[in-house]
């Protein structure tokens, strides 16, 4: 992969944000392959196993207005650097919920971990913001390529700490995963980016005629659809295999694979972007989950699973990074917090709604219903896609 510029400083900072993003995208796969199994022991019903990884996305869609509002005030490298300890705290709480044999406080520490997801999330608007559009979609790849290596780093973190601490299964992969957040601080201290543009409406246009955009709403139906099927499938995926009889280990590997495929795909995916157009790349990304989720529903061997949970996510990176590249065609460097924020917190809250669901849904109908409810999802993602291209006449900025 290449570096998309050669300014010293953005190759400085590019670097950075993938150090973080490493570090930071470590988190989740601790959390979704053990909070099903810790809501196992805790929960006080089975429909409950999958709270903890709920509340961890219910914490990303919490986070992401005061995460912009902090960006408006304080900027960037202070907000994320703030965001790392907030991080550290999560894994320490869930660890200390554990210990004491408390599920809410174990649910609490997940919740704040998704506070600080918040923020890594948006490491992938900083990636972008200032770039020249041509080279958005490298810059943004530049970033997510961290997320490949936190497809190791996380679920190590799991196998190798979760029974670090003697009697209190999984507590040491939660003190793990708060250390690796730690880690971000000196790392993002580093970070020299030019000041976020203020959310004062004073510049810009107003953010309802923004959503009226064809664009805006194709790139925010595909990120709800991809991110919350994703998260559907995954939430219960770990729990479903312990369930079928397969180890915490096998599970964690099942994790692994997935979040292998959600980042793996970057090295190609901007380039996939820059030769045939977003749109394409988006419908091939439903397909392949779509094909998933066909996976899922084939059979209960451990490769249905492993297969299932990597087409997953491979199709989520090529429907995400076409609609995060579309949707930053929508907006000037102005307008651009506001609209993230608005984009993450309308996505994530339906992928908050989806992940609470998924428990449910696994306790009562098995993970063949958790498989079916993506096709009809994905497919009409998909239709959406193709209808709103009529209607896209040159919405995009040149900015």
């Amino acid at each position: 992969m290449s570096v998309t510029t050669t300014n010293p400083a953005a190759t400085r900072n590019m670097a950075v944000l993938f150090a973080a993003q490493t570090l930071g995208a470590a988190s989740p796969p601790v959390i979704v392959s053990l909070g099903g199994l810790v809501g196992q022991a805790y929960a006080p019903s089975p429909s409950l196993v999958t709270v903890p990884v709920s509340a961890y996305t219910i914490g990303v869609a919490a986070g992401t207005i005061p995460l912009a509002m902090l960006l408006n005030r304080l900027g960037r490298r202070p907000t994320y650097m703030i965001g790392s300890l907030v991080g550290m705290s999560a894994g320490l709480i869930a660890a200390a919920g554990i210990w004491a044999g408390q599920f809410l406080i174990f649910c609490l520490g997940t919740f704040i971990a998704g506070l600080y997801a918040a923020a890594v999330q948006s490491y992938r608007f900083a990636a972008m913001d200032g770039t020249p559009p041509e080279k958005r979609a490298s810059a943004l790849q530049w970033v997510l390529i961290g997320g490949l290596c936190a497809a190791v780093l996380g679920p190590q973190l799991t196998i190798f700490f979760r029974d670090a601490l003697p009697g209190v299964p999984y507590a040491g992969a939660f003190i793990a995963q708060g250390v690796m957040a730690l880690f971000a601080f000196p790392v993002l201290s580093a970070l020299r980016l030019p000041p976020v543009r203020r959310l004062d409406g004073s510049t810009g246009r107003p953010l309802g005629e923004i959503t009226r955009l064809p664009r805006f709403r194709i790139a925010l139906a595909t990120s709800i659809a991809s991110y919350s099927m994703m998260n559907f499938m995954m939430t219960a995926g770990p729990v479903a295999m312990v369930i079928c009889g397969f180890s915490p280990s096998e599970a964690a590997l099942g994790i692994q694979w997935h979040v292998l495929g959600m980042f793996a795909p970057s090295f190609a995916t901007g380039r996939l972007i820059k030769t045939f157009g977003e749109r394409p790349v988006m419908i091939l990304g439903l397909i392949i989950m779509a094909a998933g989720a066909c996976s899922g529903l084939s059979g209960i061997d451990l490769y249905n699973f492993w297969i299932a949970l990597c087409l997953l996510g491979v199709g989520w990176n090529f429907a995400f990074f076409g609609a995060t590249t579309m949707l930053a065609s929508c907006h000037t460097p102005e307008e651009g917090p506001k609209v993230q924020a608005l984009h993450d917190f309308s996505m994530f809250g339906v992928v908050a709604v989806g992940s609470v669901s998924s428990g449910a849904l696994l306790s009562a109908a098995g993970w063949s219903a958790v498989n079916l409810v993506v096709l009809p999802v994905v497919t009409l993602a998909a239709l959406v896609i193709l209808v709103g291209r009529r209607f896209d006449a040159k919405s995009s900025l040149s900015t």
